[in-house]
Parts: C-alpha cells; sequence; structure tokens
C-alpha cells in the first residue's frame, strides 16, 4: 500500500510539473513588446509596397487609403492589451497556479478514497507475485461469486414477487447452471405473473420438459399450443411444436412444421443448419423417399434428389452402459419401479441428449445409448465432445426428479469410447 501511494504523489508531481511552470514564470510584457515590434516591422513593409503600387499606378488613390486604413486597424488590433492588463493577467496566473497546486492533489486523493477500491491493491501485487490473492468479502467493487449474486437475484424476488423479468432471469439463469429444479421453481413463478404473455409459456414448457427427460408431450405440448395461438408467428414456439411432433412420432407432421420455419432463420446460421439437420432426421425416420420428396417439392433435379437421399455416414458416438443397484438401496427399490438411462452434455443444455427407460425388474441391465435415442432430434450424443451419463430410479413413475429417487452418475464419458460404463445407483436423492 505504501508503495501505491508514493507512486500516486509522483504520478501527481508530474502532472504538476506541466501545469505550474507556464503559469509561474509567464514572461509576459516582454513577450509582448517582441511581439508588438514585429508587428510594426511587418505593417511597415506592407504599407511601402501600397506606397509602390500607387506611384506605379497598379493602385487608384481611393484604393490606397481603403487598404492603408485596413493596415492601420490590423497594426492597432494586433498590438492593444499591454500595460496595467498584462500585469494584472500575470497575478491572476500564479494565483490560479497555487490553486492548482494545491487542489489538483486534494482532489485526486478525495475522488480516490470516495470511489476508488483498496482491496485491489494487494491482489494486484499478489497477481504479480504469482499468489493467490487474499479473499476480501464484503469489499466494495469486488465481484461476488455467481451463486452469491444468484442468491441475491433470489431473495429480492421473494420480497418483491411481482417482478415478471427477474423471473424470467432466474429461471433461465439456473437452467444456464444446470439446476433444472429451481428454474422450473422460477418459471412457474413467471408464469402465475404473465399466463398469455408467448415467452413465458415456451420456457415455463421446456422447464417442465428439462425435469422430464426433455419430453415435451402433455402438460409442455398445451403451453406451446398456446403460445402459439396467441402469437402463431413465435419462433421458439413453432420449432418446440415440431419437437412435440416428432416425440409423438409424427415425423411426416414434424418435417412439415420445421419447413414452414425456415424461412424465419438466416440460411448460413448454426441455427438453419441446425434446423434442416432435423428436418432431414425427420424425412428419414418417415420413411419418404427419394420419388416421394421430388413430387413433394416438384422442382429438384436427379443430382438434387441424389444429394438429398445420400444416407449419412454412420456415425460411432454411441455409449455402452451397464447399469447395477447398490445392495444397501435393494430395499427401497421395487420390481415395478421406472428406471430411466440417460446421457446428457458435460457444458451444454440440461435436457438429455439421450435416454432409455426401463423397470428395476430389468437390473442388472446393459444397453447402448446412441443417436436413434435422441430426446430432441437436433440435440444427439454426435455433436458433443463429453457426456454424463446417468441412471435414476423413480419412485413416482415420471421422469420429473423427485426428492426420494435413487440415483447414479458417471462423468465425464466421451461418446464412441471402447469402454463399457459402469453405473452403480447408490444415493439417495435429497
Amino acid at each position: 500500500m505504501t508503495k501505491f501511494w508514493i507512486i500516486a504523489a509522483g504520478l501527481i508531481g508530474l502532472a504538476l510539473l506541466f501545469v505550474l511552470p507556464p503559469l509561474f514564470f509567464r514572461r509576459g510584457r516582454t513577450e509582448d513588446l517582441d511581439q508588438n515590434a514585429l508587428n510594426l516591422a511587418v505593417f511597415q513593409r506592407q504599407l511601402q509596397e501600397l506606397e509602390a503600387d500607387l506611384v506605379v499606378g497598379e493602385l487608384e488613390k481611393q484604393q490606397y487609403k481603403s487598404a492603408r486604413r485596413d493596415l492601420e486597424r490590423e497594426l492597432l488590433s494586433d498590438t492593444g492589451g499591454t500595460g496595467t492588463d498584462d500585469r494584472r493577467d500575470a497575478g491572476s496566473e500564479r494565483w490560479a497556479a497555487a490553486l492548482l497546486g494545491v487542489a489538483v492533489p486534494l482532489v485526486a486523493v478525495v475522488l480516490y478514497l470516495w470511489l476508488g477500491n483498496d482491496a485491489i491493491i494487494p491482489r494486484l501485487e499478489a497477481a504479480a507475485s504469482g499468489q493467490a490473492p487474499a479473499a476480501h468479502p464484503g469489499k466494495g467493487g469486488e465481484m461476488p461469486p455467481l451463486e452469491v449474486m444468484i442468491q441475491r437475484l433470489a431473495d429480492k424476488l421473494e420480497q418483491n414477487p411481482e417482478n415478471l423479468e427477474g423471473w424470467m432471469m432466474l429461471g433461465r439463469t439456473y437452467f444456464a447452471i444446470g439446476q433444472p429444479e429451481r428454474a422450473l421453481y422460477a418459471m412457474e413463478q413467471a408464469y402465475g405473473l404473465a399466463p398469455e404473455n408467448p415467452d413465458v409459456l415456451v420456457t415455463y414448457a421446456e422447464a417442465l420438459a428439462s425435469g422430464n427427460d426433455g419430453m415435451l408431450v402433455g402438460r409442455p405440448a398445451e403451453l406451446i399450443q398456446t403460445a402459439l395461438k396467441i402469437d402463431p408467428k413465435h419462433t421458439k414456439a413453432r420449432w418446440l411444436a415440431g419437437i412435440v411432433s416428432f416425440q409423438r412420432a409424427e415425423y411426416s407432421q414434424a418435417a412439415e412444421q420445421w419447413e414452414a420455419l425456415v424461412t424465419s432463420f438466416d440460411p448460413q446460421s448454426e441455427d438453419a443448419q441446425e434446423l434442416q439437420r432435423s428436418i432431414a432426421e425427420a424425412r428419414t425416420r418417415a420413411g419418404v423417399g427419394p420419388e416421394q420428396e421430388m413430387e413433394t417439392t416438384g422442382a429438384a433435379d436427379a443430382t438434387d434428389v441424389e444429394e438429398k437421399t445420400t444416407p449419412p455416414p454412420a456415425t460411432k458416438a454411441e455409449v455402452t452402459v451397464e447399469v447395477s443397484l447398490a445392495e444397501s438401496l435393494q430395499s427401497k427399490a421395487n420390481a415395478s419401479d421406472s428406471l430411466f438411462v440417460y446421457a446428457k452434455a458435460v457444458s451444454g443444455p440440461p435436457m438429455p441428449l439421450a435416454a432409455h427407460r426401463a423397470r428395476v425388474a430389468d437390473l442388472p441391465l446393459t444397453l447402448t445409448l446412441d443417436d436413434s435415442m435422441a430426446v430432441i432430434p437436433a440435440m444427439k450424443l454426435s455433436g458433443f465432445d463429453e457426456v454424463t451419463v446417468g441412471a435414476r430410479i423413480s419412485k413416482s413413475g415420471q421422469g420429473t426428479p423427485q426428492s426420494g429417487d435413487l440415483e447414479g452418475e458417471v462423468s465425464p464419458v466421451q461418446p464412441g469410447q471402447a469402454e463399457t460404463v459402469k453405473i452403480l445407483i447408490g444415493r439417495v436423492r435429497p
């Protein structure tokens, strides 16, 4: 801290060194006399030129008099304002210099103490020396951890529950950090405030689906349809409506819904490319052949048909999973309980990339998760480098995680690896 103040004092002194000397040591009268002499010499030279032009006849007498008056006015203007005014100006400038010499450092220090953050100085020193900075909780201006900021927002919303935008922000934030249960609670509050807002309806539907292994069928689908009735052009609602059709195995309808949405995106954007992949997947599952697709478009030539119907290369993005239940928890599970096996992105959306439903009676269970089990066609195992593979026994039979469910996870896992991933269901969800 001492070093900082020494450096600060040196910088203030350097600033004053540039500001004060010109004010204290103004040459004033001498410089004015020199300038007046120069102006007078220029006047005499120009006057001689006018007289020469008059003699040779280049100027008439009236023009000569007018030009001479102009020169005299310029000379008077250039040589005016000396004497007492100069002395008065010099005195006032010295007072200004003295005032600046005191005011500049004083104002700088006061502003720093008021606006500055002294906690950053030891942190910078620690960073320069390669050491971890000491924590300074509660210091003004220091950015708190993300969890603290989220909790502050949640606390403010509990005190002011009518803040719709706050609940939406909180819900999306919880989605981003992988806490779908809290995201669902936040979106329930937003839905209670604005049940006819299409953005709220769509986000609430996603929140419900994220707790049900990404399945939009049921209540989420109803919310999406309500959003479309309010705003038929709502892009996200139209996209999700296609996913609902896809999950219902209505593949042709899903493809048509997405094809009607293509013009809403920039053809070069990632969203447009993802949509095209989803359309191709839906068409493939619907069994649309080359002839049918040509009849539908009515404009594709043989080359285009060949390119469209060429199957994509086989992907090896699959994960073989072996699921077992810990002996200590076997008494807590019934043979008829639902078992969900899933894979989700380590860093990405909370919805599963692939999912399989079975029963506890099937344990121990070995299966392979791959792109054919995609919950959302555009989000597949092959699109992610690392995933989390897990298994959950649902006591309620629902995909939404509940307190008391039995679960286990392994992370990270690379899709396509040869090794079997062994998942032990060994903990009870709090």
